[in-house]
């Protein structure tokens, strides 16, 4: 089954960039391994995942020092909601934190950066649909945290978005793209399971794939 999805993600990524002019090769998929067993996990490998995002650090460190230590090529992203609390062993354990999302959380990264001397790539997460429940810095607060971050000399590469659920993400995807563009960063994790087209078109270079891999999680 996933070297199924595997082949038509891929097929559905060439058929996006040839339509919008893109290089497929700028197009990196993350592997969402959230409650996903190990097992699962090598058979992507196997079918060619090099990128692999997980949400919970606890459940992350049970998996991955094992899969980690045997395929040392993995880059494994943190995806989920990070509480500065946490961000010792976030930056022990990933090689991208994609979440920071408050000046408490970009500092503790920092500090923590500095002692492990460790560099893991930044994105910063916005709150691009200015939703109360979800995490991520205000749109129009966005240029003044980048200023922020690049002050503490974090490898910030780009900027990180979930849409709003109900509504169609295309407007949401271009503004993240349009803030990118305004700061000069290259990066733009956007697109899931069931939008990754609409955001390859609009400038995505990296997609959050579960679903499509996987299929439906057992919760």
């Amino acid at each position: 089954m996933i070297e199924k999805n595997l082949f038509l993600i891929r097929q559905k990524i060439n058929q996006t960039c040839k339509i919008y002019h893109r290089n497929s090769s700028n197009i990196n998929i993350i592997a969402v391994s959230k409650t996903i067993m190990s097992e699962k996990i090598y058979e992507a490998i196997n079918f060619g995942c090099k990128i692999f995002g997980e949400n919970y650090i606890q459940e992350a460190k049970e998996k991955w020092n094992t899969i980690h230590f045997n395929n040392p090529e993995i880059e494994l992203h943190f995806i989920g909601r990070l509480q500065s609390n946490k961000a010792k062993e976030a930056v022990a354990l990933f090689d991208c934190i994609q979440t920071i999302d408050s000046e408490k959380l970009a500092l503790a990264i920092a500090k923590e950066t500095k002692k492990q001397h460790k560099n893991p790539k930044i994105f910063i997460q916005v709150n691009i649909g200015e939703e109360p429940q979800k995490s991520g810095i205000e749109p129009n607060k966005v240029n003044d945290f980048i200023k922020f971050c690049r002050n503490l000399d974090l490898n910030l590469i780009g900027l990180m978005c979930i849409p709003p659920a109900n509504e169609h993400p295309a407007n949401y995807f271009a503004l993240l793209k349009k803030i990118a563009d305004e700061n000069d960063l290259l990066e733009l994790s956007m697109g899931m399971s069931a939008d990754f087209e609409d955001a390859i078109a609009l400038g995505s270079t990296y997609i959050r794939l579960g679903t499509a891999i996987f299929g439906e999680r057992n919760l």
